[in-house]
């Protein structure tokens, strides 16, 4: 299915941000690709092209979302403010970063999974490794956070100061949509069709539906 994202008021400053992203995930979701995220170090800024995310929902309303099941010490920022950064550990070696949405205590948000770096390429190419192309330098969650230097310790800052910074898409942008990538179990399937994309973009991860999804 393919949409086109609404055209989005300016100017936008931390408060404006705040009360925008207070709304579902899935309402915020398609309409802040090709937004620009950025964060900056001692090293240096790195800022991202926004192609691909995931919206997840909150408890008993998304069997997808860490918060489905309520409020844990590991997905207690999900019930936070919005506008917020919420990373996790998967794996055992890598890290999510997903912004915060809706209010206080309702638990909803938006998984961070693909970009094109627009700004500190090469610091993105010294974390990432010299030789990767461009296009993959953030094309999936856990190469996104490292590209840009997102560390755990991340989870809870918000996106309105220091060292991050949020830029809506200055036009709204083409997108498509398809059922969320990876998950197994009902959160995988027909009835959550909540990954967000710019098609055609060469930055945006590949689908895939996990071995366990019922057909």
């Amino acid at each position: 299915m393919s949409n086109s994202s609404e055209p989005t008021p300016a100017p936008w400053n931390g408060a404006a941000l705040a009360e925008f992203f207070a709304r579902p995930s899935v309402e915020v979701a398609p309409l802040i690709l090709g937004g620009i995220l950025s964060r900056t170090s001692a090293e240096g800024t790195t800022s991202l092209r926004i192609t691909e995310v995931e919206a997840y929902l909150g408890v008993g309303e998304d069997p997808g979302s860490h918060s489905f099941r309520g409020k844990t010490a590991r997905n207690s920022v999900m019930f936070g403010e919005p506008f917020h950064l919420y990373t996790y550990f998967t794996y055992g070696m890598h890290t999510c970063a997903n912004i915060v949405c809706s209010p206080a205590g309702s638990a909803s948000g938006i998984l961070l999974r693909a970009g094109e770096v627009v700004d500190g390429i090469e610091l993105a190419r010294q974390r990432r490794g010299e030789s990767v192309p461009l296009r993959d330098l953030a094309r999936g969650p856990a190469r996104l956070t490292k590209a840009m230097g997102i560390p755990l310790s991340d989870g809870g800052a918000s996106l309105s100061v220091s060292p991050y910074e949020f830029r809506m898409p200055d036009h709204p942008v083409p997108v498509e949509t398809s059922l969320r990538t990876g998950l197994s179990g009902l959160g995988g399937g027909e009835g959550y069709p909540w990954r967000f994309f710019i098609p055609g973009d060469p930055t945006v991860s590949p689908y895939k539906r996990h071995p366990k999804l019922a057909p």
